[in-house]
């Protein structure tokens, strides 16, 4: 199994552990999905986990609620402003900016595996998958793009099937699946998009490890990443069922 085609041409992907949202510390003023936050990373010599939301006017900026009021200076949807406005406001804590998907780019430049995870509303909005492939199209770091959303994954199997993607994933029993119609979360708890997004990892919660149908997947050889841990000992746990972990709030 790890020594499967899938598993060897992704190596650079489960290389070193993934940061969730950034090397980010709130005792340290360094908040999440900041430029600090991947600075910080970088400078470890860990990979990335970021997020993308689009703009009122069809940017890709990284930042991972749907509204500003968690941890900006500011409130409202991030969809409800323009990617010019978004940047003039300051995160509340430290003094970093919301960046777009170029000036992150632009910023890691290459140095640390780029693990980006596209929002979606679940109501078959493509437009941000679509910014985020133009965006990345001459970048020339390693880089992959994931989201919970199969209808958001699967069109860039067709459009820009040589960008690595993946699918973010749980057993679908939190309560914001409520929203979608059962039969919807049963096909996504199964994998039954496999053969439309031809996913080539797939990033799973954790703590619902093992689960039969990764286990599947990772047999034949499709590398498997887990989020989020948040200890040493949970890391220890998550590496029994996973190739790599995302991880946050200590020093993988």
């Amino acid at each position: 199994m790890r020594y499967s085609r899938h598993l060897r041409d992704l190596a650079w992907l489960v290389q070193k552990p993934i940061a969730h949202r950034g090397l980010h510390d709130r005792a340290r003023g360094v908040e999440e999905n900041s430029a600090s936050a991947f600075a910080a990373a970088v400078d470890h010599g860990y990979a990335i986990e970021c997020d993308l939301q689009l703009t009122g006017d069809g940017e890709a900026v990284v930042f991972h609620d749907d509204t500003l009021d968690r941890v900006m200076d500011g409130t409202g949807r991030v969809d409800g402003c323009s990617a010019a406005d978004l940047k003039k406001l300051c995160f509340r804590m430290g003094k970093d900016r919301i960046q777009t998907l170029g000036d992150v780019l632009d910023q890691v430049a290459g140095r640390a595996t780029l693990v980006i995870e596209l929002k979606s509303h679940w109501n078959g909005d493509t437009r941000l998958a679509t910014r985020a492939v133009e965006v990345l199209a001459g970048y020339k770091g390693p880089f992959a793009l994931m989201s919970f959303d199969p209808d958001v994954v699967g069109p860039r199997a067709d459009v820009a099937p040589a960008m690595v993607r993946g699918i973010t994933a749980d057993r679908t029993i939190d309560q914001e699946y409520r929203l979608l119609p059962l039969s919807r979360r049963v096909a996504m708890r199964t994998f039954q998009h496999l053969p439309k997004t031809k996913a080539h990892f797939v990033s799973f919660n954790y703590a619902e490890l093992p689960f039969e149908p990764v286990s599947e997947i990772r047999a034949a050889g499709h590398p498997i990443i887990s989020w989020t841990i948040k200890s040493a000992e949970a890391a220890e746990r998550a590496r029994r069922w996973s190739d790599q972990i995302t991880f946050e709030g200590f020093m993988a």
